[in-house]
């Protein structure tokens, strides 16, 4: 019998009609963990875990963006994917059409995701507050990764929208990160139609929430650097609290500048005074797990 999600390419069912008769659905991530409007499901086969991501319900008018408008970022997540093949990306194994817009089949990210609510974030055991509590340099690792991908996606030509902690999933056993949920992400550079864009404000950059300013490689550099300010600076950029060197405290101020034009001019920049700065030996600052990591 052939694969009900690997050698499918059609139904003509809802999405989790489906799959309740094609495997065991384990998790259901639809209204009551997210607001997109998209319906997720975790379904395994023959001991085999996938992530199954839909638009949700055409019928369904709560939600910001249209139901067209959602089959639409499920597209450009497609594309994307078939754009870069960079390990941190979870596998898409095949793309199903259904009634409800297309079904992505994922491999299954092992781990926890680092995104939540600041109640969540705030409380040392979540999942959040336990990886901003591991060592500066392990913290560090997982960034590489991160901008690893970044220089390999821009490469291709995408600029970084709706980047933030709730795009990271980290398993706490084997130290890998994946990056998920770039659905948004945008050939660029473009122009702000949005004013205030998707995304979290802890990670965003000004122009971001500026309508007609441009979105571009810098942008992109903002919101990476913010990541290294929210996970070693508990998210402010002042160096008595940032948790690293100071040749990586001088890295992140540049790409958390506030005008564009003083910013890293690209990632792949960017990324080389990364890296050189990760090769300087500390500065006398401790990097030591912190035992409670408030956001």
């Amino acid at each position: 019998m052939a694969h009900p999600l690997l050698y499918t390419d059609r139904i003509d069912e809802p999405p989790a009609n489906y799959l309740a008769k094609a495997g065991h659905v384990f998790a259901v991530f639809g209204a009551e963990t997210q607001d997109s409007g998209n319906i997720s499901y975790g379904v395994e086969l023959t001991s085999e875990r996938f992530f199954v991501k839909t638009a949700g319900d055409p019928a369904d008018r709560r939600w910001f963006l249209p139901h067209g408008d959602r089959v639409a970022l499920l597209r450009n997540a497609v594309c994307l994917r078939q754009t870069c093949n960079h390990a941190a990306l979870p596998v898409l194994h095949k793309v199903i059409e259904s009634p409800h817009g297309p079904m992505l089949v994922y491999e299954w990210a092992v781990g926890e995701l680092l995104g939540g609510p600041a109640a969540v974030r705030s409380n040392p055991q979540s999942a959040f507050g336990r990886f901003a509590g591991l060592s500066a340099n392990t913290i560090a690792n997982a960034l590489d990764v991160v901008y690893e991908l970044h220089e390999q996606l821009t490469d291709a030509g995408w600029v970084a929208v709706d980047f933030y902690d709730g795009c990271l999933i980290y398993d706490f056993e084997s130290h890998r990160l994946r990056v998920i949920d770039l659905d948004t992400y945008h050939r660029g550079p473009f122009i702000n139609q949005m004013g205030r864009m998707f995304g979290s404000s802890r990670f965003m950059a000004p122009e971001e929430f500026v309508m007609g300013a441009q979105i571009d490689q810098s942008t992109t550099v903002f919101n990476l650097g913010r990541a290294a300010a929210v996970f070693l600076g508990k998210g402010v950029i002042e160096r008595s609290i940032f948790r690293g060197t100071d040749a990586l405290y001088d890295v992140v101020c540049r790409a958390c500048e506030p005008e564009q034009g003083r910013r890293f001019p690209s990632i792949k920049a960017f990324r080389m005074a990364w890296q050189e700065a990760r090769t300087k030996g500390p500065s006398g600052k401790s990097i030591e797990p912190m035992p409670v990591y408030l956001a």
